[in-house]
């Protein structure tokens, strides 16, 4: 008889991690395991549509122990995407679409590595962004990451104040 294969550690974790974000009015971005020298990690990245604050990571984070204290892994890891998260579910592309993202191919296209423009359509296998008036579709699968631009202009830097040497 052969064996039934072991879920992967993420394929365990992902209903879990749903369960927990739509019991808090969370919304369940992205999952990644990340093995190295230190061990396993699983990061988690919830957000929210006032944005996701320190408070609501943690509290998510507590939430989430108990469910997954038996899956195999070293380290939690609850975040938010930031304001320049990638795009990868249809919700993502949908609240883009008409704004200006970025793309980064995986290897040198037409001599470049990556490209911006609006987004003006997407499907599951390309994405199509307007240039000065002209529209270009991409292959989803030459693009690394495809994520909103963030314009700073505007915003006001924090006045750190000046170093002093005390000595």
């Amino acid at each position: 008889m052969a064996k039934t294969p072991k879920k992967s550690l993420l394929a365990q974790a992902e209903p879990l991690c749903e369960k927990v974000a739509e019991q808090m009015g969370f919304e369940l971005v992205d999952l990644e395991q990340v093995k190295d020298a230190y061990g396993v990690t699983v990061r988690v990245f919830i957000d929210r549509e006032e944005g996701m604050d320190l408070d609501g990571c943690e509290r998510f984070h507590r939430a989430l122990i108990p469910l997954v204290e038996n899956l195999d892994y070293d380290y939690l890891e609850v975040s938010s995407p930031g304001i320049d998260r990638p795009l990868k579910r249809d919700k993502d592309f949908e609240r883009a679409l008409g704004s200006e993202v970025e793309v980064r191919f995986y290897r040198a296209m037409d001599g470049v590595r990556e490209i911006r423009g609006i987004l003006a359509d997407w499907s599951d296998t390309g994405v199509t962004l307007e240039q000065n008036g002209e529209q270009r579709t991409i292959d989803r699968k030459d693009c690394a990451i495809i994520r909103p631009v963030v314009d700073m202009t505007g915003v006001e830097e924090v006045d750190l104040g000046e170093e002093t040497n005390n000595d």
